[in-house]
């Protein structure tokens, strides 16, 4: 039994929670906040953009910490997951590797890349996993069009575009806050670096137009430059859509023997149209769940601690890369230039 720590009450640590009860070889067996409401499971004040609405959370069983360095101190805890703001990550990452333990980090991985490079550095020194939940692969959407990519299915990439395009959310100013988030195109626009290099890797430079208010890119158009051969990729990301469209995610992708569409506007489904014969709807495990994915998510981690093999979609590096990608697309946007990656 993986037994997991999480660090963190805000909206996403209690999704962790919620969804961490469904898993096969792992519980949470302690939480850590400076909250005395949420340690006694008042959770009333952690609202999000989806998800059941927050209330009283039964803690039977579980172990409530007010400190890091307690949470830290017990033996029985094998993964941190940690939960608590970015600018925290680098150093809670890094304690609780420090301290012997696994770690999974919500995204963003770390506030700056150089942060994230010290949080890779620590994970090889200790020997521990460093994890990062980017959950996007884990729905089952994104998955299929991960898996076809990367088994082959439809023969190769040749092209896709990627749209997530949001409303400023009254649940959180942070994401328009730099200092806190990296504002929309890093704290938002991180979920589609991330997904882009998990099916092609690191482009070898990129550029990007966008339009900024008080230092933060709000939002991007950016193309992905593979060089000859390609693939052509492109992505429009960002928080500039009216509170009557607040959200709106999705691709279009283009393989040699087949495009895959999927949009969340007017619930499109994921639909193949192959080379040869109709489209359709391909089964997907876990729909209309909006926790499934976080389940699947975590489920990975704990298979990970459980073998000591980091699970390919929760890279470190991978997650740092992302970061990296969101910051050259900010510099493209600032200089108007092709910015080398």
């Amino acid at each position: 039994m993986v037994r997991i720590g999480i660090v963190g009450i805000g909206f996403m640590g209690r999704i962790h929670y919620l969804a961490s009860q469904k898993l096969a070889g792992g519980r949470v067996t302690a939480i850590c906040s400076r909250d005395p409401k949420k340690l006694a499971g008042d959770w009333s004040g952690t609202r999000g953009n989806f998800g059941p609405q927050p209330g009283q959370v039964d803690l039977a069983g579980v172990t409530a910490y007010d400190s890091l360095d307690t949470v830290l101190a017990d033996p029985s805890i094998d993964l941190i997951d940690i939960c608590n703001t970015t600018t925290h990550h680098p150093d809670t990452a890094i304690r609780a590797l420090n301290a012997g333990k696994h770690v999974l980090v919500e995204k963003a991985i770390a506030l700056l890349p150089e942060q994230a490079d010290e949080m890779l550095a620590a994970a090889n020194r200790t020997g521990k996993l460093l994890m990062v939940a980017h959950v996007l692969p884990f729905f089952p959407e994104f998955r299929y069009a991960a898996e076809v990519v990367r088994n082959g299915t439809f023969g190769k990439l040749l092209g896709a575009h990627f749209t997530r395009v949001i409303a400023k959310p009254d649940w959180s100013a942070e994401i328009g806050e730099v200092s806190a988030t990296g504002g929309p195109a890093v704290d938002l626009h991180i979920h589609d670096t991330h997904f882009i290099g998990l099916l092609a890797g690191v482009p070898k430079s990129l550029f990007s137009v966008g339009c900024e208010e008080n230092g933060s890119v709000d939002y991007l158009s950016t193309s992905y430059l593979y060089g000859p051969g390609g693939p052509a990729i492109t992505c429009s990301s960002g928080a500039v859509a009216m509170p009557g469209r607040p959200f709106v995610h999705g691709f279009e992708i283009y393989l040699e023997r087949a495009t895959l569409s999927h949009s969340s506007a007017g619930n499109l489904p994921l639909t193949v149209f192959p080379k040869k014969g109709v489209a359709f709807q391909p089964e997907l495990a876990g729909g209309g769940d909006p926790l499934a994915a976080f389940t699947s998510e975590l489920q990975a981690a704990i298979d990970g601690v459980r073998t000591n093999i980091e699970p390919g979609w929760l890279s470190g590096q991978l997650a740092r890369d992302a970061l990296m990608l969101c910051y050259k697309e900010c510099e493209s946007v600032r200089t108007g230039r092709i910015v080398m990656c």
